[in-house]
């Protein structure tokens, strides 16, 4: 992201994936601030044509995480992870995110968590983020 988010965030997610799900559900219940608002883009009421005059489409935030911010600045990816996990109090998981040198590892690597996140719920990973952001930030 090339300048910092305005608040508050908007995060689209993909609601009927359990690990999307669990993780977003457990960052929101540390957003002491009300800075994040989840927005569920698999829910059947999610209006779409908003985010489409804007050119994003229902199947691009359904593929890939997307925040707006309050100034009307789209995310995606790891930018979007980056912004949450510092709203959530977790100021050193962000940083390391947001690392010049670790960065283009979690670029490759997201794609392929994204692209597997249903498998990964039933090997039980849906479990996993809230019992990692249950531990001290």
């Amino acid at each position: 992201m090339d300048r910092p988010p305005t608040f508050p965030l908007t995060v689209y997610y993909d609601a009927s994936c359990p690990v999307c799900a669990s993780e977003m559900h457990a960052l929101k219940s540390r957003d002491a601030d009300g800075l994040l608002i989840l927005a569920d883009c698999s829910a059947e009421a999610f209006d779409e044509q908003r985010c489409e005059r804007e050119g994003v489409t229902r199947q691009m935030l359904l593929t890939r995480i997307h925040a707006r911010d309050a100034s009307g600045r789209w995310s995606s990816g790891v930018d979007v992870f980056e912004a949450v996990y510092r709203v959530a109090g977790f100021g050193r998981l962000a940083r390391v995110l947001g690392s010049r040198r670790l960065r283009p590892l979690f670029e490759r690597l997201y794609p392929w968590i994204d692209a597997n996140r249903y498998r990964l719920s039933r090997l039980g990973f849906r479990r996993l983020p809230d019992r990692l952001l249950r531990l001290r930030p």
